[in-house]
């Protein structure tokens, strides 16, 4: 995907102002995932410390019925389960691929587990230490880590493949409004945003939770615009309908010939705020930019607001900067 947007950056060509969105929520991408294995408490903790507005875990099922915190639900690229020989025999082929899938195993078999640094290039010195954690568990990290700082610190699940999840017979709908009720989090006051891929589960929950829907949107690189844009996934029309928000990929926001479009304007003429990912700081058009946070920059100056980041710190010195400008 990089390789193929490399010529979508064009430095000086958005004449917007400088940062118009003064305060954009930072969104920490599971977490500190830069600097610790993603989707562990550490690496949550570590991003809450960092200063992240938001955290985000992304919810995968137990076979009994756990939301546990994983961007798949196979395992074996984020976890040590290749070398547990107890599970050996649990392996199986499903679309594909040929994995260790969350729905094949108890929430305690899922504790013996420990995470791994997917990203290549990144340290592997945290291997192995850190367990694979419940949802619930996020949700109580944060609220301590809200109370020993005196803010309340947000947290933006998402769900994952839900379709797939509720044709094995979980009810994911209920199973989340379950935690947000019982976690005091179902509030219209409540630091939290639902996003998912799926619009079918934002629908069904369009008039059962009071926190803001996001409907996830991908490029389709096969639809090109007149002005040489490329075409979301699902329109921005069709999701004002059920959703709040658009969790928008970064390269639906400029052209072909690397000018900013009006992907952003005709979100907000709609009433939708936007969040765009993801934002990393060892993966940026290096011919182009100076680091990832200049790459951060280039986007804010479009009025997002709020972005999904890797690495909090960078995206926090990014949130400052905008403060300035305004």
């Amino acid at each position: 995907m990089l390789a193929m947007v490399l010529g979508l950056y064009c430095h000086g060509a958005i004449t917007y102002a400088d940062c118009p969105q003064s305060d954009p929520i930072v969104i920490a991408h599971r977490g500190a995932s830069g600097y610790l294995p993603e989707h562990t408490l550490a690496a949550f903790k570590l991003a809450i410390q960092m200063g992240a507005d938001y955290v985000e875990p992304d919810l995968v099922i137990t076979k009994d019925g756990e939301f546990v915190v994983r961007h798949d639900h196979y395992l074996s690229k984020t976890t040590d389960i290749a070398d547990k020989p107890e599970f050996s025999n649990r392996r199986r082929d499903l679309d594909g691929r040929s994995d260790w899938f969350s729905e094949d195993f108890t929430l305690a078999e899922i504790k013996t587990l420990r995470a791994r640094q997917p990203f290549r290039g990144r340290s592997r010195e945290h291997d192995g230490k850190h367990p694979i954690p419940r949802f619930q568990d996020v949700i109580e990290l944060v609220k301590s880590e809200s109370e020993r700082l005196g803010k309340t610190v947000g947290i933006y699940p998402e769900t994952k493949i839900p379709g797939y999840f509720e044709s094995l017979g979980f009810d994911v709908d209920d199973m989340l409004i379950t935690m947000l009720k019982k976690n005091g989090l179902n509030k219209s006051n409540s630091k939290v945003f639902i996003q998912s891929f799926e619009p079918e589960i934002l629908r069904s929950l369009r008039s059962r939770v009071n926190v803001p829907l996001v409907q996830l949107v991908s490029l389709d690189s096969s639809q090109v615009k007149e002005d040489g844009s490329y075409q979301s996934s699902i329109s921005l029309d069709e999701l004002s309908e059920y959703a709040d928000g658009v969790g928008a990929a970064k390269w639906l926001l400029v052209n072909q010939q690397g000018k900013a479009n009006d992907f952003v304007s005709r979100a907000k003429r709609l009433g939708l705020f936007i969040h765009s990912w993801t934002f990393r700081e060892d993966a940026f058009p290096e011919e182009l930019f100076s680091s990832g946070g200049e790459e951060l920059k280039f986007f804010l100056k479009m009025g997002i607001d709020g972005y999904f980041t890797d690495f909090p710190d960078i995206g926090v010195r990014a949130k400052e900067w905008c403060r300035r400008q305004s």
